[in-house]
């Protein structure tokens, strides 16, 4: 879609005259300058608390550095192999997902949360967190900020997947709602601290058009009142009245902000411990769909060279024993998983399934070759038969 609106950007500047050329530039730098002021031109009736928030807080970093990490994560992933709409391209990318993230790289529950699944994601990410963030950054100092935005996310995230262990979860929303529940816990502290810093309704008021739109998409995407949402606020919230006790007076001390983020992050690890090592019976799934179609290979070769004369029944059999002792180490190790998710447990139904079709028809198989019994060879087909269609569904479930 990027590639198509420039083009027919190219095309329509190409048949424009010079002079219809320029009245276009002037009305893209127009809304540039529009969109700009809206966002940095502090709302009338707010200059003394932007003056007495930009004495406290000159510059704020860290919401930047956040819009711009959106930016280039996303430019990544556009410009990468996958496909946008692909689970696979936003795992590859840093999204959380129970069997990856359980598994050792616990990190994904950072990363997940710079990872959009398209434009208008990421538009509305960047809305919903740049004029709040800005602010409440300013307001409640980087450290504390950062603290929040981090803690928010990855409690969310977490939670994510003890709701939805194998289901991709990627972009900011429960770290930007986390940042709103601050947002709110420092609002309400600052009704009993009246001072230049406590938050006036024309600033509030000047803050709707992106949360509007952050908060719109989120309903629409993921219902009425989301998982990220609820969790989110409730984390930013509980986080902001711990923080910023006295945010209207003086900005939350290093001590309290760390002594916050050590609680969080024992949070972190008594949700995540009965999470770890989630098995992905996908991947097994995988390989017994690798295996099947290389062992089945192997031994059709090795039926043409019996039907030209340059092997016997016996070689059969014997490759189809070596067949049947693979999948018999195979079957071993599907019968060691643990944990396992129960959205697999269907597809690990018919793993088993398929894995005790394909063993009973190896060894009828093999048998039957020996004895010369053709009736046996038929039951090795029907069995064989049994097995395809099992792992076939396996398959499919890994595709939903």
């Amino acid at each position: 879609m990027l590639v198509f609106g420039l083009v027919v950007l190219g095309l329509a500047l190409r048949g424009m005259s010079s002079e219809e050329r320029v009245r276009f530039g002037k009305t893209i730098l127009a809304g540039l300058r529009f969109i700009r002021n809206s966002i940095t031109k502090p709302p009338s009736g707010g200059e003394s608390f932007y003056a007495a928030l930009k004495a406290r807080t000159k510059w704020a970093f860290v919401t930047p550095s956040i819009v711009g990490a959106y930016a280039v994560v996303f430019l990544l992933l556009v410009i990468g192999s996958g496909d946008l709409s692909d689970p696979r391209t936003l795992v590859d990318g840093g999204g959380n997902i129970g069997v990856r993230t359980t598994n050792g790289e616990w990190w994904r529950l950072f990363t997940a949360m710079f990872v959009h699944d398209g434009l208008l994601h990421l538009i509305a990410a960047i809305a919903g967190i740049a004029q709040v963030g800005l602010l409440v950054e300013r307001l409640v100092g980087r450290l504390a900020f950062a603290v929040v935005y981090v803690a928010s996310g990855v409690l969310v995230g977490i939670w994510h997947l003890n709701l939805h262990p194998v289901s991709v979860h990627a972009g900011a929303a429960g770290a930007t709602f986390g940042v709103y529940g601050l947002l709110l816990a420092s609002l309400l502290l600052g009704v009993a601290q009246r001072s230049t810093l406590t938050v006036p309704v024309p600033v509030l008021k000047g803050l709707w058009p992106g949360a509007t739109l952050f908060v719109a998409y989120n309903m629409l995407t993921d219902g009425m009142v989301s998982d990220a949402m609820q969790a989110g606020l409730v984390v930013g919230f509980i986080g902001g009245l711990l923080i910023a006790v006295r945010v209207i007076s003086d900005k939350p001390p290093v001590r309290r902000v760390l002594a916050v983020s050590a609680a969080t992050a024992a949070i972190v690890v008594v949700l995540a411990a009965p999470l770890r090592g989630l098995s992905d019976v996908s991947s097994e799934v995988a390989r017994f769909a690798a295996t099947e179609e290389r062992t089945s290979r192997s031994y059709d070769q090795a039926v043409d060279r019996f039907k030209r004369g340059r092997a016997s029944a016996q070689e059969l059999a014997t490759i189809a024993d070596a067949i049947l002792s693979e999948l018999q180490a195979l079957h071993a190790g599907l019968g060691s998983l643990d944990n396992v998710p129960p959205e697999h447990l269907p597809m690990l139904n018919k793993a088993s399934e398929y894995l005790a079709s394909r063993q009973a028809s190896w060894r009828l198989r093999a048998e039957g070759l020996r004895a010369g019994r053709p009736q046996t060879l038929q039951q090795a087909d029907a069995a064989e038969q049994l097995a395809k269609a099992a792992l076939a569904s396996a398959v499919e479930y890994t595709q939903r």
